[in-house]
């Protein structure tokens, strides 16, 4: 299946790229800002934004052992619980949050970290689920979003081939008629030559399934080339401004910036066309201004067309190039004067004779 279907709009293959604002921590654990992002996302484009539940305590557990403590990221020397006791969105946003988006003509659906985050979710009424790539091995969790009946948009990060073909398969023999799959390189911030995005046409001929990117790179030109490679969804980190701060505004853009995303995106989406040969309805008038053949000198009747009189040259209203080994040698039928396209009926006789 090459589309899925997220609140009656088409999503894959033979429809408008679905670009996704990801909110995650950006709303700095304020309602007001929270709610700007999503009416700012409809102002620069967005198709969609997507929040993450959970909280710390259903995410890990508050302690100062070594195991619990970030090394090697951009949150290096914090615990997970600090992390997340900033990062989580407060549950009792979402509804309200919904209704915003709702009105403005977006959806809204989110990532759930945990069997209680999905029924929760199922109360707000989200019309899809996310899966984090991290939790792209939580089978349980996977087997409880499928059985929603809702689309699920699976991030890969981190997954090889095999654990995406069992996440795959565990949504679908768990009540999942919709799945779609995100190309994700799960560094925070992503650099480009880790994002192997040629993995996009081969992961969804793998699968037969929709697949997009989910982009932690800085700046817009990877989900412009995802798109040229037949990405179908694009979620991006999106914030008011970095200056903000916050766990994930490094790798978050701007309005401006999203917005000049989606316009690339639609550029590219519209480049992209169709397959098809032979002109376009623009190009039809310059077909022409093609070479053909013309009488480049003045030649008498009988005279003997040779590479000197008779060339290739612009436009297009004489005899076809194709012909002028057929030409040369033989003679003219009447006076020609220069610069008179040629045609048969200029033509006599035979080559060699």
């Amino acid at each position: 299946m090459k589309a899925i279907e997220i609140r009656g709009r088409r999503v894959g293959s033979e429809a408008p790229v679905y670009v996704v604002a990801e909110i995650s921590a950006n709303h700095g654990q304020d309602f007001a800002r929270a709610a700007k992002l999503v009416e700012t996302a409809k102002v620069v484009g967005a198709d969609a934004v997507k929040l993450q539940t959970y909280t710390p305590d259903t995410m890990t557990i508050d302690s100062t052992q070594r195991w619990f403590r970030i090394e090697g990221t951009i949150w290096h020397g914090r615990s997970l619980y600090e992390l997340y006791k900033e990062a989580y969105t407060p549950w009792e946003w979402h509804p309200r949050l919904k209704v915003i988006a709702n009105d403005l003509g977006l959806d809204l659906f989110s990532t759930p970290f945990d069997e209680a985050a999905v029924d929760f979710l199922e109360t707000v009424g989200v019309p899809a689920f996310k899966i984090a790539s991290f939790e792209v091995v939580d089978i349980p969790l996977l087997r409880k979003v499928a059985k929603t009946g809702k689309p699920v948009i699976v991030s890969t990060g981190m997954a090889t081939l095999g654990e995406i073909d069992e996440a795959v398969r565990t949504l679908r023999e768990s009540g999942a008629e919709q799945v779609a799959l995100l190309k994700c390189t799960s560094g925070y911030p992503a650099e480009p030559a880790e994002m192997h995005l040629k993995t996009i046409p081969s992961l969804g001929a793998a699968f037969d399934l929709p697949v997009g990117l989910s982009d932690h790179t800085l700046g817009i030109s990877i989900p412009v080339a995802a798109v040229a490679l037949g990405a179908t969804i694009i979620e991006k980190h999106f914030t008011l401004s970095r200056a903000d701060g916050g766990p994930d505004a490094a790798f978050s853009l701007e309005p401006d910036e999203f917005k000049a995303m989606v316009d690339a995106v639609r550029t590219t989406e519209l480049a992209l066309g169709t397959v098809r040969f032979g002109p376009d309805r623009e190009e039809a008038a310059s077909t022409a201004y093609r070479r053909s053949l013309f009488v480049v000198e003045d030649v008498k009747a009988g005279e003997t067309f040779t590479a000197t009189n008779v060339r290739a040259i612009r436009p297009a209203h004489g005899l076809h190039t194709r012909y002028l080994d057929q030409v040369i040698g033989r003679q003219a039928a009447v006076d020609i004067e220069r610069g008179t396209p040629l045609s048969w009926d200029l033509v006599s006789g035979r080559k060699g004779l």
